[in-house]
């Protein structure tokens, strides 16, 4: 059974940093035939998009809203994503995605997708 596994999250003060750990586990072709794409959700708004990585990492993608701040890498010998977050804001409060698939980019379709890790970001 396909399976993505977020952890990292928690409370940070305004400036702090974090860093997304996306572990996978039964993919077919595993991870590193995959995609993979971090999302945001506030309870109440939409998803957002916020990067994604090719397969051998070679290209990379971010919302305007985390560009310069966030970075997506990926280690596939370890069928292992992470999400960089740097000089966070009370504006990045939210549950955070992982997500794997077959097409990259923003605003591809992903197949397989974690439960979430919650990130706050206040004083």
């Amino acid at each position: 059974q396909a399976q993505l596994l977020e952890s990292g999250g928690g409370l940070v003060q305004p400036g702090g940093s974090l860093r997304l750990s996306c572990v996978a586990s039964g993919l077919p072709l595993g991870l590193g035939n995959n995609v993979v794409g971090w999302f945001r959700q506030v309870p109440g708004k939409e998803r957002e998009a916020i990067a994604s990585i090719s397969v051998r990492g070679i290209q990379t993608e971010y919302a305007e809203s985390v560009k310069g701040r966030f970075t997506i890498s990926r280690d596939n010998a370890k069928n292992t994503a992470y999400l960089q977050m740097n000089g966070l804001k009370p504006e990045d409060t939210a549950i955070y995605y992982c997500a794997a698939g077959p097409f990259y980019g923003l605003g591809a379709m992903y197949r397989y997708w974690g439960q979430g890790t919650r990130v706050s970001v206040s004083s």
